[in-house]
């Protein structure tokens, strides 16, 4: 039911069109996409052709053919047509493309005759039935027919594919296929840094790396000779294999935005620290949970199933992320939660347990918040937050995260208790990485963590938790264990809307 209550019967979608040097094929190519415009299972289609500074005549054929597009409209196509002044190349293309995308899909499709745009609508009905995140069309899954052309070429494809998949860990056919639909928004929040055709391997590795839902379908392909107009080489392999090795060492796969979801996604590159946090809360946590801060779900899918488990955050990517899980999860439920704001809270349910892991100090009345996760709570249910202990080491990494703040044990300690709650337990975490923090926040004042100490991180972690307990280290963070005690008969904590900052040592 809960799988059937996602899926849509049409969506939107925008086709970019890169085109160099294509006089002869361009009009047809585009002709061709006129179909999409007859399709039951699209309500919009915007198709966006860059002309990436062609020196042939490919301006002109695109202005003849756009004033045959004025003569003969087709209904629900939009067209836009952009040159550049210079050749940039086809990843240059693309992105000037994708500032014109504002549908629910973007598409890539080469200006040749080589794909064949009907096939786009069989990519489309995947988006429709399952929750995909991209879907990639394969040359080399079973199709009706195709054109036989150069082994060599296929081999080379295959390769370049084996590649990709081992640092990606995916199982593609075809990484280098032109048809990749991805979702618009989640698209443009990935940086796309390449010049040429080394955009195919950036963007499956960081959607890989972004964790995102990829599926493939099967495409016919009439591929050309270099007598046609070929333009692919040699060179363009050995382009494409240090592509590879380029993206596979890097991690920025998150655009700059206002949830520091850069730096964010860096720190969960390190799978078995949240498996430690997990397995430590893990004892203290019922069967109805709402978890605030969800992000991607690292945490999320380490503690369910459970009968209810809702999962939130204020990141629009997270979410979108979230909602596509619940149809393989349907206890799951997701939503936007400000941990500030009250009535962001679901309304329709209480909870045995509330989850606010590295939240409450990114939050400016963090008083407001633990009220919220109060009335949030079924009598005796309990909240379980984790927040940086020790303001001494508060430095330019806790700016950078948005941290108004680290509590002292007895500051944390007293704020619960003015929101009401008893506690139940106060835990030392992670002692091992004090000073690793101190280091790189108030010594090297570091405004980022290096991708290498991430990886060392999860490396030591199965050691790190096994030792931690022993070390003569104050801790990076507490995790309080908080009850809220049945209510009594004329008694109300006191509220407060305005910021308590101040109150609970901040540094800012």
């Amino acid at each position: 039911m809960m799988r059937d209550l996602l899926l849509k019967s049409t969506t939107s979608l925008s086709v970019i069109v890169p085109a160099y040097n294509e006089q002869h094929l361009v009009a047809a190519s585009l002709d061709r996409l006129r179909s999409l415009g007859e399709s039951s299972f699209l309500d919009r289609v915007r198709v966006i052709v860059v002309d990436d500074g062609s020196s042939d005549g490919t301006a002109a054929a695109l202005d003849q053919f756009s004033r045959l597009l004025a003569e003969a409209p087709t209904a629900n196509l939009d067209w836009t047509f952009i040159r550049h002044p210079t050749n940039q190349g086809k990843a240059a293309a693309i992105r000037t493309g994708l500032a014109y995308a504002e549908t629910e899909l973007t598409v890539i499709h080469d200006a040749d005759l080589e794909y064949h745009p009907q096939d786009l609508i069989k990519m489309v009905k995947v988006f429709l039935q399952e929750p995909a995140d991209a879907v990639f069309g394969s040359r080399f899954l079973t199709s009706d027919y195709r054109r036989v052309l150069f082994f060599r070429h296929e081999v080379g494809n295959r390769f370049l594919t084996l590649m990709s998949n081992i640092v990606s860990d995916l199982n593609l056919t075809d990484m280098e296929t032109c048809y990749k639909m991805v979702r618009t928004q989640l698209l443009k929040s990935i940086p796309l840094v390449g010049h040429g055709f080394e955009i195919e391997p950036e963007i499956t590795i960081k959607l890989a790396k972004r964790a995102a839902r990829i599926f493939e379908v099967p495409i016919r392909y009439s591929g050309r000779t270099y007598q046609e107009g070929k333009k692919i080489g040699v060179k363009d392999g050995f382009r494409a294999i240090a592509a590879i090795i380029r993206f596979a060492c890097s991690d920025h796969v998150y655009a700059e935005d206002g949830y520091g979801s850069q730096i964010l996604g860096r720190l969960n590159r390190a799978p078995r620290f949240t498996q430690w946090m997990a397995d430590v809360i893990r004892p203290f946590i019922g069967e109805r949970v709402l978890e605030i801060g969800a992000g991607t779900g690292n945490l999320t899918l380490q503690l369910i199933p459970r009968k209810l488990y809702y999962a939130s955050d204020i990141n629009p990517h997270y979410l979108t992320y979230l909602q596509n899980l619940i149809p393989d999860h349907p206890y799951l439920r997701v939503g936007y939660t400000d941990g500030e704001q009250h009535d962001s809270y679901p309304s329709e349910e209480k909870f045995d347990t509330v989850i606010c892991l590295n939240v409450v100090e990114h939050l400016e009345n963090d008083f407001g918040a633990l009220r919220n996760i109060f009335d949030a709570l079924d009598e005796n249910g309990r909240a379980i937050v984790l927040v940086p202990c020790g303001p001494g080491i508060y430095g330019t990494l806790d700016k950078v995260l948005g941290h108004y703040r680290r509590y002292t044990k007895s500051q944390f300690t007293e704020l619960a208790a003015r929101a009401g709650f008893h506690l139940e337990a106060l835990l030392s975490f992670n002692r091992f990485g004090s000073p690793a923090w101190w280091l790189n926040g108030r010594l090297l004042r570091r405004k980022t963590f290096g991708l290498w100490q991430i990886k060392m991180l999860n490396f030591l972690t199965p050691l790190v938790r096994v030792i931690d307990r022993f070390l003569p280290l104050p801790p990076l963070s507490i995790i309080a264990v908080l009850r809220k005690p049945p209510s009594e008969p004329g008694h109300e904590p006191a509220t407060s809307s305005r910021p308590e900052s101040a109150l609970h040592g901040a540094a800012k």
